[in-house]
């Protein structure tokens, strides 16, 4: 495998921070691409470049595959400017033949990309998923489009628990796997790899934990939020099963979206997706607008197609 040079890849980021999204940050890959490397592409042109496409590459049982790496939800191409359509063909073209090769390709475009026409010419598939996202330019109005149930929640659950931030990584983590639990599910990450996480996070100032807890120390929710410089992202969360009646749940949401406003005068807040019915519904419920973004596929090997269907 050939290997493009990230010291120009993280010069980019730097030099175009609205453009890239966390998850792509270099110093945010380095910190979650487990069992694995990333890379990126790189087309220029007279010594600028014009757009990259970020990737993790995995190995298993032989098998070089491009997937999603743990704690990212988008990842795909970006742009140094706006390109008209012709533009971005011929460059999407030049980025998809850098790629590595490879028996099978998965990667969540970010909903910012809305053309994917060059892959689909290349062979790859799309699938279109989505994110719920609230735009805060008057955040008492998103309170007013609340669901008037879970506002009625919301100020329930402010009258009964503190909000905090002083509580440990390690707490976090208590918390959300408590949530994986009641629902009979593995944990897809150990506390050493949301640890790793976590600091990398902390060291960029790009993350905020809060708990709710009641006046006797009980702590019923834990929520953690991600920013960039254009959106906060509602990245994790969990829920100590016996207290979740409490409201602390949905308090915390609101609360972190009073943060993205308040304190890091950010204009978007992320849900961060969620394709379960349960779960979209109550991002609705919060007023959140669905914005689509694609997933996009291709096998390059029979056999490993099958093997991860058999799986």
């Amino acid at each position: 495998m050939i290997f493009m040079n990230k010291e120009r890849y993280i010069a980019f980021c730097e030099q175009h921070p609205a453009r890239i999204p966390i998850f792509a940050q270099a110093w945010y890959l380095d910190a979650v691409c487990f069992d694995g490397t990333w890379d990126v592409a790189i087309v220029e042109e007279n010594g600028e470049i014009q757009a990259v496409l970020p990737y993790f590459l995995k190995q298993k049982f032989g098998f070089y595959y491009i997937t999603m790496p743990l704690f990212t939800k988008h990842l795909g191409p970006f742009f140094a400017k706006d390109y008209n359509l012709t533009e971005q063909h011929h460059i999407l073209d030049q980025l998809i033949k850098q790629l590595p090769k490879v028996h099978a390709f998965y990667q969540n475009f970010h909903p910012d990309i809305t053309n994917w026409l060059p892959f689909y010419w290349a062979g790859y598939q799309q699938t279109t998923r989505y994110t719920y996202q609230i735009r805060l330019d008057d955040v008492n109005k998103v309170f007013e489009n609340i669901n008037r149930n879970m506002r009625r929640n919301i100020k329930k659950a402010q009258s009964q628990l503190i909000i905090t931030h002083d509580g440990s990584p390690e707490t976090f983590y208590d918390i959300n796997r408590l949530s994986f639990e009641r629902q009979g599910l593995n944990m897809p990450y150990t506390l050493e790899q949301f640890l790793k996480h976590d600091a990398a996070l902390a060291k960029h100032n790009a993350r905020q934990i809060f708990f709710a807890k009641d006046e006797s120390g009980r702590k019923h929710s834990a929520a953690y939020l991600i920013w960039d410089a254009k959106s906060s992202y509602y990245h994790l969360s969990g829920d100590d099963p016996e207290l979740r009646n409490s409201g602390a749940g949905i308090l915390l949401v609101w609360e972190a979206i009073r943060f993205t406003k308040e304190t890091l005068g950010l204009e978007i807040f992320d849900f961060e997706g969620s394709m379960m019915q349960s779960v979209e519904t109550i991002r609705r419920q919060f007023g959140a607008v669905q914005v689509p973004y694609f997933y996009i596929w291709k096998y390059h090997s029979r056999l490993f197609k099958w093997l991860q269907r058999v799986k």
